[in-house]
């Protein structure tokens, strides 16, 4: 049941970035995360009651403190990222994540990556490679440098990084209490804050919220972030971790597709190819694991 829930978790997840970056892309990435948030706002509140409270200690206070201004910046970069570049150039960075983790494992906990993970590395960076492939007629090394010119994957470049330190005090917290819990309780602050500071700030136009032209937009994004987190927490607390994020990474093929279908994309067989590579290399990282 997990590897189900696990590949409609990455459908939710492509479908919360097509649908944003369709409907509200021409605004700023603060716009464009202020919907998805705003409109899940609910749901994560009426949900919360529901859930059992489970024992919290310091640990996971502090872990849950910690996370959520850095899961609010990595979201702002992350709307920004599919902004400005095509969903094929930018999602698929997402699967450098658990490759970054098995770096900052080594530096910061010196544990040794098995040959398994260095191939999946070196999967994942080729995958990227064939992302820009078409640019390999300027010279080989010219789809590395697509690669640095274009924003929007250089941003989700970082904010993969930042989802691999992210990832692991969310884990934490997650271990000192329970998926569920964390997911709505962490979702609905986390959503709290960042929706408050746009608004307080006027970084989005207070009357926005309600347009009629928004309302109808605004609902699906919402529906469809906050079923990409229960989906999440669901599907996490039936197996390890590292298999449901590998089967999750699935996001980068279907936000290939999407940006095919909604956005008319150029090169979609050398892109889904070059997720797909990215997403397998995930998956040896995480059998690895």
């Amino acid at each position: 049941m997990w590897v189900g829930l696990s590949i409609l978790t990455a459908l939710a997840a492509a479908s919360t970035d097509a649908w944003t970056k369709k409907f509200f892309g021409d605004g700023d990435a603060v716009t464009m995360a202020f919907y998805p948030l705003a409109y899940s706002l609910p749901l994560f509140a009426l949900s919360l009651p529901f859930v059992p409270v489970p024992s919290l200690d310091a640990v996971f206070w502090w872990c849950f403190a910690l996370s959520i201004p850095i899961n609010c910046f990595s979201f702002v970069l992350y709307m920004e990222a599919i902004r400005l570049s095509p969903l094929s150039l930018t999602v698929p960075f997402l699967t450098l994540t658990p490759a970054f983790l098995v770096i900052t494992g080594y530096t910061i906990l010196g544990e040794r990556a098995s040959p398994a993970a260095v191939l999946g590395i070196a999967v994942i960076v080729f995958g990227g490679y064939l992302l820009n492939a078409p640019a390999a007629r300027h010279g080989l090394l010219h789809p590395l440098r697509a690669i640095a010119m274009e924003k929007g994957s250089a941003m989700m470049i970082g904010v993969a990084l930042i989802y691999s330190f992210s990832a692991v005090l969310g884990k934490k917290a997650i271990l000192h209490s329970s998926p569920l819990f964390f997911g709505m309780f962490f979702f609905l602050l986390q959503n709290f804050f960042l929706v408050g500071w746009a608004w307080a700030t006027g970084a989005v136009r207070r009357g926005g919220l309600f347009r009629p032209s928004a309302v109808c937009k605004g609902i699906l994004v919402g529906v469809l972030y906050y079923l990409h987190v229960v989906l999440h927490v669901w599907a996490i607390s039936m197996t390890q971790a590292a298999y449901m994020i590998a089967l999750k990474r699935l996001s980068a093929v279907f936000g290939v597709l999407y940006g095919g279908w909604l956005f008319r994309e150029k090169h979609l067989a050398w892109r889904l190819t070059g997720a797909a590579m990215m997403v397998a290399g995930a998956a040896i990282i995480a059998w690895a694991a």
